[in-house]
């Protein structure tokens, strides 16, 4: 592994430096080659470090910010009044080449809006998008975009998507030829808005993407394509209705449901019809599965949930010095000037 240097949004999420410093020492553990900035609170960041080994202290850098977004500031207001915040200089980090990335759980918009302004979009790019792994029932992965950071998106910012998922599966997944779907409320090509529709038409002229129609939100985790593509409004809802339903029936599967008569049902069908699938659904951790993509971008972004633990905001960071040191935005690029 080559060193790198990531900034992180410390302040963001809905707990701040109690989960991000926590996970913050994780992501060391398990990196020794990973140094990190962060940005936020000096005075909520230090306790969380009394006792730290020296090999750790020694990787991180606390940068005090005095300010922060709020997650329930509208854009406008927040950009207007970003400069001083934990998540504005995280970002100008990377743009100044002090780290190499950036993680951050705060405001979704103000995020995306702030690396737009001062990371730019890729060269050719009119709208970088937010990306994530969707876990399979056959135990591989799919790529799903926009997940929030386009929530109007015309024919051309669906094929945009497109494009970049299809470059990022092919490096992200080892995938040749990627099969790429646009989520829409049927698989005929009559169904669907306007905009849906254009966009299933310039990619069926483009042969150098493996376009194989429309897919609807019951067929998001078989497996049947490789790069689920929507606007952010449809998607983020795809999404969070997929992570909500998994965690209920995880928690059910586990024991941790107050129902005493469905559980044991449950967990008896289930593991009588589907007993393979049912021992690999006990042992999912949604939590592995924490961090989107801004994709498009100049640089590495990655977003957490707001609602992350520790382990899952770790995981963040980890899948942020992991693009970094497989350069997928130079990879995308790359791409795009083949298509």
């Amino acid at each position: 592994m080559s060193r790198l240097t990531l900034a992180l949004d410390v302040m963001g999420g809905d707990i701040g430096p109690r989960i991000t410093i926590p996970a913050s020492l994780k992501a060391l553990e398990y990196d020794p080659m990973l140094s990190l900035l962060l940005f936020g609170d000096s005075q909520q960041i230090t306790p969380f470090l009394s006792n730290i080994p020296k090999a750790l202290a020694e990787r991180l850098t606390i940068c005090h910010t005095s300010h922060q977004i709020e997650n329930n500031q509208g854009l406008t207001y927040a950009l207007r009044h970003s400069k001083g915040t934990s998540m504005r200089l995280a970002i100008e980090a990377v743009q100044k080449g002090m780290a190499q990335g950036c993680v951050s759980a705060g405001n979704t918009a103000a995020l995306m809006g702030l690396s737009k302004v001062i990371l730019q979009p890729l060269k050719g790019i009119q709208r970088p998008a937010l990306l994530a792994l969707l876990p399979t029932i056959e135990g591989k992965y799919s790529v799903m975009l926009d997940l929030g950071a386009n929530i109007d998106c015309d024919a051309e910012n669906l094929y945009q998507f497109a494009l970049m998922g299809s470059i990022f599966a092919e490096n992200q997944l080892n995938l040749v030829y990627p099969r790429i779907a646009l989520l829409n409320i049927g698989e005929e090509e009559i169904k669907g808005h306007q905009a849906i529709r254009f966009a299933a038409e310039m990619l069926e002229k483009d042969t150098a993407l493996n376009y194989v129609g429309f897919i609807e939100g019951n067929y998001l985790l078989n497996g049947k394509v490789d790069v689920i593509v929507s606007d952010g409004f449809t998607g983020n809802i795809a999404l969070k209705t997929l992570e909500g339903a998994a965690k209920n029936v995880i928690a059910l599967l586990k024991g941790k449901s107050r129902h005493h008569l469905l559980k044991p049902l449950l967990s008896w069908l289930m593991s009588k019809l589907f007993s393979e699938s049912y021992q690999r659904l006990k042992s999912i951790n949604p939590d592995q599965y924490n961090g989107a993509s801004l994709i498009g971008l100049t640089s590495v972004v990655v977003k957490s949930h707001g609602g992350a633990n520790e382990q899952a905001f770790s995981n963040a960071i980890k899948d942020a010095a992991l693009q970094v040191r497989q350069q997928i935005p130079q990879k995308i690029l790359a791409g795009l000037e083949k298509y």
